[in-house]
């Protein structure tokens, strides 16, 4: 049972349906334009963001394991991302050895399902997982030291080339993916101001160079507020390329983002961001559900 729940912390296994839709977001915006709309690929596209996303899951804690066992709080980030609070490789729950494989086990199933694409989506899917990968290692790695947040703005270009990703599984490299990651980029780096925020004090104690030991307290909420702005800048340009019922999901989701940021504004600390960090997913969580409602109804 322990092994079990050690497993379930490494994957984070409880927000498994969450990297698919955002992959399947990009896939069914593909569908207007290219037309293609079969279950089965919907299926294939949902298994690769799955198998995909938690390898990075595991990567992460592989590269970052010696670290993370010096971290001095597990109330605050740890436990909202982990099911039973622990970080597994850490604490010698599962061996690293384990980890290794088990993401090397992940992302080949997930280049295998890519391979089965036609090309050049094969081709195009591949490179970003693979580019996914080496960017998680260069942000784990780069991050512990700098004196410019080079990790962070690098490190995030990942998460948001993931339903760019989606996109091109059936569609062509035009202008809707990119205006969907000039959406979404804004969106993870605002997101990573929130975490590092809440997670302030474990960094302090692993020497890691995140936006709030680098900046402060204060200035970590006015690099959330930027990139939210920039965020809404972005969601305008994106949605020339919505149908309504997306357009409705994105004005909710950043609304939600706005009463986030005001909270804080005015209170730019570790346990008021944690407070409205689950506004963030939620957030994201209607952006990605109603592109691919619109596209269904």
């Amino acid at each position: 049972m322990e092994t079990i729940k050690a497993y379930v912390d490494l994957t984070r296994i409880q927000f498994f349906f969450v990297w698919p839709l955002l992959f399947l977001s990009g896939l069914f915006l593909s569908f207007p334009a290219y037309g293609g709309f079969d279950w089965l690929l919907v299926a294939k596209a949902a298994a690769i963001a799955l198998l995909g996303f938690e390898a990075g899951f595991v990567l992460n804690d592989y590269v970052d394991r010696d670290l993370d066992a010096k971290d001095v709080e597990h109330d605050k980030l740890t436990k909202y991302w982990r099911v039973f609070g622990r970080r597994p490789l850490a604490s010698k729950l599962v061996p690293a050895r384990n980890a290794l494989m088990l993401f090397v086990v992940l992302a080949a199933a997930a280049g295998a399902l890519i391979l089965t694409l036609p090309p050049p989506h094969s081709y195009w899917v591949l490179t970003i997982m693979l580019y996914s990968y080496a960017v998680e290692v260069f942000y784990q790695i780069k991050k512990r030291r700098q004196g410019f947040p080079l990790a962070q703005l690098v490190g995030r270009t990942d998460f948001s080339l993931f339903p760019v990703a989606g996109y091109l599984v059936n569609g062509q490299p035009d202008m809707v993916p990119l205006l969907y990651f000039l959406f979404f980029y804004p969106f993870a780096q605002a997101h990573l101001g929130m975490n590092d925020l809440i997670d302030v004090a474990n960094d302090e104690v692993r020497g890691l160079k995140t936006i709030p030991v680098l900046y402060g307290l204060r200035r970590t909420g006015q690099w959330v507020l930027g990139f939210t702005a920039l965020h809404v800048v972005g969601a305008l340009a994106f949605a020339t390329v919505l149908k309504p019922v997306a357009i409705v999901g994105v004005a909710v989701g950043l609304l939600l983002l706005i009463v986030a940021n005001i909270a804080v504004q005015k209170k730019p600390t570790p346990e008021s961001a944690l407070r409205v960090l689950p506004m963030f997913h939620v957030a994201m969580l209607i952006y990605t559900a109603s592109i691919i409602l619109s596209h269904l109804l």
